[in-house]
């Protein structure tokens, strides 16, 4: 097939690139700079230079394409989350990025559309297993996430399949878990939540595998991610792949200081992705979060 990709210069991009290729296919990524293009091209993709709110651009650069992969993301590092509109450009991709990716789907005659999502925006369960028919908590923070899911189906008008992956949290070679690593090497607190809690994480290749395997998917979203982890076992790992004994944990007047932002981070998930191992055959290269899933960083 050939896959135009949003987000094509990115951590999702990237590895989705490489796993494309690995299966044979022909990709298309979308750059919104000339450095971005460069990157892309490195890679052995097409270029296609415009920006996510370009219908005409992308309505050009889908021409001849199989599938969209709508991988755009723009979050905040560390603390910069906290600050004052820390979202807004993230929040845009998703209300409306979404839609003007459909859109030139549709123009262009694509028939499958990939919609990177979040598992955040399950209500906390405890120690239940989350899986595609559990509870959403719909706040400020995860709203944009559901109306991405929503605005993709549009597709389906035209005939064609919508697939949305509920991932976990990236944990690997990204800029967030370098910024939690370096912390956690310099003895400063990572851990956010109860510590028993439960977290739905995911390592950066199983992104690009997961992609693969959504191409041949039936339409609807699912749960894509590793086996649930404590969050005390999840901030250790991550301290002792730094070079400490252990981790420590947030002090609770951040978590009220970060507001939704945060909340969403510290919901205990114990998110099953069996669906969609079921359903296309897909395994994590990753099933357990491991110190290695840090090697990068050392």
């Amino acid at each position: 097939m050939k896959v135009f990709l949003t987000g094509a210069s990115g951590v999702m991009g990237r590895s989705s690139i490489a796993a494309l290729h690995l299966a044979g296919h022909e990709v298309v990524g979308l750059a919104r700079t000339p450095r971005s293009a460069e990157l892309i091209a490195a890679t052995g993709a097409e270029t296609c230079l415009g920006d996510l709110y370009d219908l005409d651009a992308l309505t050009a650069g889908m021409a001849g394409c199989d599938a969209v992969a709508n991988l755009a993301t723009r979050v905040p590092v560390g603390t910069r989350a906290l600050r004052p509109g820390s979202l807004k450009a993230i929040d845009r991709i998703r209300l409306h990025g979404s839609k003007v990716v459909t859109d030139a789907a549709r123009r262009a005659g694509v028939e499958r559309i990939v919609q990177q999502s979040l598992s955040f925006m399950y209500a906390d369960q405890d120690d239940d297993w989350i899986d595609e028919h559990s509870p959403v908590d719909v706040t400020h923070a995860t709203e944009p996430v559901v109306v991405a899911e929503d605005n993709v189906k549009a597709i389906e008008a035209a005939g064609g399949t919508a697939v949305s992956l509920r991932f976990g949290l990236i944990t690997g070679n990204d800029r967030n878990t370098a910024w939690l690593f370096r912390r956690a090497a310099a003895g400063r607190s990572i851990g956010l939540g109860a510590e028993s809690s439960w977290m739905h994480v995911i390592h950066p290749d199983d992104v690009g595998s997961a992609v693969v395997h959504a191409l041949t998917a039936p339409g609807g979203f699912y749960n894509v991610g590793a086996e649930p982890v404590q969050r005390r076992d999840y901030v250790d790992t991550i301290a002792m792949a730094a070079g400490r004994r252990g981790g420590h944990f947030l002090p609770g007047w951040i978590l009220r200081l970060g507001g939704e932002k945060l909340e969403i981070l510290t919901r205990s998930q114990r998110v099953s992705s069996q669906l969609f191992s079921d359903r296309t055959g897909w395994h994590p290269y990753h099933p357990k979060l491991t110190p290695d899933w840090f090697d990068d960083l050392v």
